[in-house]
């Protein structure tokens, strides 16, 4: 896939710090091969003062892929944009959703939803240098600016300067007094919010984000929204992804087994130990491989007690695979 084509937001995959990294991307995509990936939110200053090759770097499997950027700066996001394009990612994604103070304190992240001139600001600015989709991720609503009207006028402004699609985590941000985690759970899911504007803004891509945990709750969403992103449960629960293609896409290629898609992965993770990369930074992206399943729990446990080891390599993997499998024999 090339960068100038068009996205399919049909199925996502939420950019999730420290979680969704180069190794989970290409695990995920060996899952399925229709669901846009997207990287863990990168800052403007990490690109601009920092080794870019270290945070832009992905496989070509992985496509298509999106970059999501955390900033403020009009100036600077362009630059990254710009940087993003060169390196091949196939769209450019704001966070404007995330509640965390680190984020907060760098003046980007969900308080940027009280300016909503900035963030315009901001996509024109990126969309004046790229030819790939600059697209936003916010929340419904953050502190007592949750009205109905707040976040229309949000996503006008924004829309105006040329954003086309817009990630919307279907619940409001307590900016103080709730932790990340607690924001991804205590403030109630709005899906009508998000499905009302959608009827608002017919000619805009609306997805929906937050509390999908089936693909058949995806189908269900998508009778009314244009797509839905799917976040802690496609990590925990990864094989999720391998029927995506099929459920939701009409792809009748037959997905791949557990076992399959494990010795597809085993070829990358032994290329990878060559280059001094440690088994467990990969295997951690796999644990939940098994969810589900009779032995999952001893498939978390060995590659989570040996994977760690510095002389850990792929042999460890295959272990852990013939307890499980003997288990399920």
């Amino acid at each position: 896939m090339t960068n100038k084509e068009k996205l399919s937001h049909r199925f996502c995959v939420a950019p999730m710090l420290d979680w969704t990294d180069s190794h989970c991307r290409y695990f995920h995509r060996l899952l399925s091969k229709n669901a846009l990936l997207y990287t863990e939110m990168v800052t403007t200053g990490a690109l601009i003062h920092g080794n870019s090759q270290r945070f832009l770097q992905f496989n070509s499997e992985e496509q298509p892929i999106a970059l999501q950027l955390g900033g403020s700066n009009p100036t600077d996001l362009a630059t990254c944009a710009r940087i993003a394009e060169e390196f091949g990612y196939n769209e450019v994604n704001l966070n404007v959703g995330c509640p965390s103070d680190r984020v907060q304190n760098g003046r980007f992240g969900a308080c940027l939803m009280a300016e909503p001139q900035l963030v315009g600001d901001c996509v024109a600015a990126m969309q004046a240098v790229v030819k790939i989709p600059i697209t936003v991720k916010s929340r419904i609503g953050i502190d007592e600016h949750d009205s109905y009207e707040e976040l229309t006028y949000f996503v006008e402004t924004v829309a105006k300067a040329g954003c086309e699609t817009f990630i919307i985590h279907a619940r409001k941000a307590w900016l103080k007094g709730l932790s990340p985690k607690e924001n991804r759970e205590i403030p109630p899911l709005r899906y009508d919010v998000v499905f009302e504007l959608k009827k608002n803004f017919p000619e805009l891509e609306i997805i929906i984000n937050g509390g999908i945990t089936t693909l058949a709750q995806s189908a269900e969403l998508l009778d009314s929204i244009d797509g839905v992103m799917v976040g802690r449960e496609a990590y925990q629960n990864p094989y999720l992804l391998a029927g995506v293609d099929s459920f939701l896409f009409d792809d009748n290629t037959s997905a791949l087994s557990r076992e399959e898609i494990l010795f597809e992965l085993l070829t990358y993770i032994q290329i990878q130990l060559k280059n001094g990369v440690r088994l467990n930074s990969m295997t951690r992206h796999i644990l939940g491989l098994f969810h589900g399943e009779y032995g999952a729990r001893l498939w978390r446990r060995y590659l989570s007690e040996n994977a760690c080891k510095t002389t850990a390599d792929e042999r460890v993997i295959l272990q852990a695979f013939e307890l499980t499998y003997k288990i399920n024999e």
